[in-house]
This record gives C-alpha cells, sequence and structure tokens, in this order.
C-alpha cells in the first residue's frame, strides 16, 4: 500500500491558504478517485482508502507543526513504508506553481516535513509545490497562512491539477518515473520553455 499524504491545517480559516495547498491536493485525488475523506480520530487525520489502486489518502489533523504524529501512526496501522509515503506540501522558495519531486532529503526549513522527519526518518519522497516568497519584508509564517489572491488562484488550481497527476504517476508506476516527468518545467502551447 501507498500513503499519498498532504499536509496543512485544519479548519475553515485555512482553506485556500498557501500552507494548505498539500490539502488541496489530497481533495482533488479523493475527488478524482471517487472518494470520500473521513475522520479517523485514533489516526488525527481524514483519510480515505482506495481500495482499487491500493493507496490511503491522509490529511493530517494535528495541525502542520505537529504532523509526524499523524503519519507516524498511519505508517504504523497501515504497515506502510517510508519510500511509500509521499508527502505534499507548500514551499515559499519555489516560484508560485512549480513543481518539486524528490525521493528524500531535509526538511528545507519547512516546519510541517520537519514533523515528519523527527518521526519517521527522511527517507520518504516528498512533493513540494511552490507558494512563492512574496514580501521579503513581510513575516514567512504570514505569508504561508496567507489566502492565494485571485490573480495567483488560476495557477494555483493548475499546480494542484498538476500535482495530482504527478501522484497518479507515482502511484503507478513510482518515484523516478514522476520526478523525471513533473520535476521539467511545464511546457506552454506556444512556448515550449515557458514555465506556469
Amino acid at each position: 500500500m501507498k500513503a499519498i499524504v498532504g499536509l496543512g491545517n485544519p479548519g475553515s480559516k485555512y482553506k485556500r491558504t498557501r500552507h494548505n495547498v498539500g490539502f488541496e491536493v489530497i481533495d482533488e485525488l479523493a475527488r478524482r478517485w471517487c472518494v470520500d475523506l473521513k475522520s479517523s480520530w485514533r489516526r488525527r487525520a481524514l483519510l480515505a482508502a482506495v481500495k482499487d489502486r491500493d493507496v490511503l489518502l491522509a490529511q493530517p489533523q494535528t495541525f502542520m507543526n505537529l504532523s509526524g504524529a499523524s503519519v507516524a501512526g498511519i505508517m504504523a496501522y497501515y504497515k506502510v513504508r517510508p519510500a511509500d509515503v509521499l508527502v505534499v506540501v507548500d514551499e515559499a522558495q519555489l516560484p508560485l506553481g512549480k513543481l518539486r519531486l524528490r525521493q528524500s532529503g531535509s526538511a528545507g526549513g519547512h516546519n510541517g516535513l520537519k514533523s515528519v522527519i523527527e518521526a519517521i526518518g527522511q527517507d520518504f519522497p516528498r512533493l513540494r509545490i511552490g507558494v512563492g516568497r512574496g514580501d521579503d519584508e513581510k513575516d514567512l509564517s504570514d505569508h504561508v497562512l496567507a489566502k492565494f489572491s485571485a490573480d495567483e488562484w488560476p495557477i494555483v488550481e493548475r499546480a494542484i491539477a498538476r500535482a495530482a497527476d504527478a501522484v497518479e504517476l507515482f502511484v503507478s508506476n513510482g518515484v523516478f518515473a514522476a520526478m523525471n516527468r513533473y520535476n521539467a518545467p511545464e511546457e506552454a502551447p506556444n512556448n515550449p520553455k515557458s514555465e506556469i
């Protein structure tokens, strides 16, 4: 079994914020795969089993900085190996809409990833979705907890769809196939070298 874990903060006030783009990808996958996320208080997450794909979708409900406890609980209960857990997160150091998939690595300053690494080690794949850094004068925590602007949202929607595509390829063909396809810039119809 594979587990796709989108990180974010629970509650309606965090919907469509930069920090919750991982949740948005899980919502998109649940829509595509026609499953409903249901609360599991023991796992401290919203979960959906996709039986025909042998995949578990998860949104930890522990708040971002404590995500590791939920991820570790899910892995232990469902007997999922670290290499089969794909964690989807926002990344302020990437341009808006850019994707970066890695087989393993450090937290890179992301508190959600830091919590997961502390709980299960760093040998799990992660998919980062660029949310931009914004104004350097603005506090980073304020920036990632802010909602996307109306101008940004179409770019974010496209990134969410591409991230869901990347997850589907990860599930069917593995992390390297997904890295090879989705770490490259997206080709635009009239300009093959442009990025979103």
